[in-house]
Order: structure tokens, then sequence, then C-alpha cells
């Protein structure tokens, strides 16, 4: 299947489905000696991985890794990084009954379209549970990123239906993991009014049988200035086409966003001045690009991720066979999205930053 493979100087491939044995992801291009510890890949596989909260599926996967190759000592070697995760919770007599029914809001149909085949457990290729190859993988680019410059990726909710959060500039991690009394924050929202209400809408679009959609924002921090490749390879085109990827992404969007179409440019432009003898802007409405190449400010991008297809609810739809017929998937589900999303929109930025930094760095 064309179109596992991303990357250029850090390339990633991933193989693997929803119902399969397991998942593998192949990271070539990672610098010799870059420490590689198992234990920070896990805790970001915990991050996505489903039955961590009340808010998400309740499929219990432990996702454990096993690194396969491309590590010793607990360093990088310079040749192929693999890393397996398998699956060990699959129900794919859940599937049996709509097994030739084309899911609204699912890739049944296209997937038919393409190749004439499609596994139907889970979704197959399709499903979000092959994200969990480019989590590990993104582990292992922030890894590089910590090392080379001090670069940082940081994810967090913005929005859920209609519930907007404020968040501060220097939200720290800690801040989108834990609320203020320490316990697990299960929406990933670092604003702690809008997180509770978030939750509890999406409790209540759980119990209705429904699902709800939301935002996710994304900040890169430390990238250094002249990261990017004209014109093709923009920076802002690689995060995008990074961010799109990822299931479930209806709209991308950095710096002011879709904001700038009705800002004057006297308003929108970033004033340039010179703090500790280096170019920065005093605002930052361009996301840290211009030019498609990183200017030294923080990368701020946003993701639109649409509400969970799958529903309990009935609906109505075609089979494969062309006849109508109605649905209602009993698979378990997200209400939302969003909360398990974060883990993987920094594991892709994370990506594109390593591969831009390993291509500057060798003129690649």
């Amino acid at each position: 299947m064309a179109g596992s493979t991303f990357g250029r100087a850090l390339r990633v491939t991933t193989a693997g489905e929803s119902h399969g044995p397991g998942n593998i992801v192949i990271v070539d291009g990672c610098p010799p000696g870059i420490v590689i510890d198992a234990e920070a890949i896990q805790m970001e596989l915990d991050r996505r991985r489903p039955g961590q909260s009340a808010l998400v599926t309740q499929r219990k996967e432990p996702d454990h890794c096993e690194i396969l190759s491309g590590v010793y000592d607990g360093r990088s070697t310079g040749t192929p990084i693999a890393i397996l995760v398998r699956n060990k919770d699959a129900k794919s007599k859940d599937y049996s009954a709509i097994a030739n029914k084309y899911r609204p809001g699912h890739a049944d149909h296209s997937y038919d379209a393409k190749f004439g085949i499609r596994d139907p457990r889970g979704g197959g290729r399709a499903s979000a549970r092959e994200t969990v190859s480019r989590v590990a993988a993104g582990a292992i680019a922030k890894k590089i990123i910590a090392e080379a410059f001090g670069g940082e990726v940081l994810g967090y909710v913005v929005q859920v239906g209609d519930i907007h959060a404020e968040v501060p500039e220097a939200v720290t991690r800690e801040q989108v993991e834990s609320r203020p009394d320490g316990s697990f924050n299960p929406v990933r929202c670092p604003d702690p009014e809008a997180s509770l209400k978030m939750e509890k809408l999406i409790k209540k679009v759980r119990k209705e049988k429904d699902s709800i959609g939301g935002v996710a924002e994304i900040v890169g921090r430390g990238v250094p200035a002249g990261l990017g490749e004209p014109v093709f390879d923009k920076l802002k085109a690689d995060l995008a086409k990074a961010i799109m990827s990822i299931p479930a992404v209806v709209g991308f969007e950095y710096g002011a966003g879709f904001a700038a179409a009705s800002t004057r440019g006297s308003a929108h432009n970033d004033e340039f001045h010179i703090r500790d003898g280096r170019v920065i802007t005093r605002t930052n409405r361009h996301g840290g690009i211009l030019g498609g190449i990183s200017t030294g400010m923080p990368l701020l991008l946003r993701a639109a991720v649409k509400p969970t297809s799958s529903l309990p609810k009935e609906q109505k739809t075609v089979t494969s066979d062309l006849e109508p017929t109605t649905i209602a998937t009993k698979g378990r589900h997200d209400p939302c999205l969003l909360p398990r999303f974060v883990p993987m929109a920094e594991a892709m930025v994370a990506l594109v930053i390593a591969d831009h930094w390993l291509r500057q760095k060798h003129n690649t």
C-alpha cells in the first residue's frame, strides 16, 4: 500500500490494522547516539492508549512497545529502529453483522472503491489504531529535537463543541495532563473551568449515543530559525500534511489562521526587534513560520477534529451490494476524539521538526 512512509531525512514507515496481530513502525535516519528510552516511548503510548479514562473508548490495550532493532545499550545505532505494538483486545465479532454495510462518516466505501477489498474489522488500516505507530515514532523524534536544540512539542485541547478554553502562552505539560488538585485531567485541556465543562459535555453526548468534535492546539518551542525547504517542502506545508494525515482531522491552521482573512495587514504583521542579540517579533501572528521557513518564534498550530463517526445510534446507509439498510455500530468508540488526539498530533509535529532539522544539518 503506497502512502505509508512519511519524511525525507527521518523516514517513518508504518504497517498494521485495527484488528490484526499488531502495528509496527520503522524509523530510518535517526542519528546514532540518541538516548532511546523504552519507558519514555511507553509513556507517550500510554497517553494515546484506549481505556485510560471514562471519556474514551473502553478497548483495553496495554500498548506495550517492543523495540526490535536499531538500539543498543539504550542508544540509537544509526540503523533502522523497528518498534512493535501488539493488539490484545480486538473484538472482531462486533463487526461481523455490519461487514458489508458502509458506515456513515467512515472510509468503508472509499477503500472498496480504491482497492476492491477491505478489512471491515474496526476499520482496518483506516482506523485510528494505526496512530499507535506514529506516537512511538514521535517519541523518538521528541528525543532527537530535545537533544539537538532543546526543542519541545506540546499539545492540548482548546475547544470541545461550543466550549472554548483560555490557555496561557506559558502553558506546561503538567497543566495539560493534571488538574489543579494533581489528579489526571482526562480532557487534556489546561483551562480548569473549561475542562470540567468539556468533560460534562462529552459524558452527555455519550449518554445520548452521539459524539462531539473540537479543536486541539500544538506548540513547538525552541525551534531554531531556518527550518523549511522552499518552495514545495515548506515547513507549513509539511506540518499541514502531517496533521491532515491523522484520521478525523478536517481542518488545519497556523498562527492567526483563518482569522487573518478579516484582518488588515497593518494589524496582522509582526514587528521585528532585537532581544539578547537575536531577531524576534513582538507578536506571533505568523505562528513561527514566514516564507515556509521557521523564524525562531514558537510554532503555533491548530487542528479541527470531527465528531467520532461510529455511533450506537441507528443511521441510514447502503450495503456493498447496493441495497439500502440501516446501521448502528456496537463497537467501543470514543465519544470525543480530542483527549487521545493530543499525543498523536504532538508526534506528527515532532516528526516534521526533526526531519527538517536533519535536512538542514545535512543539506539534504
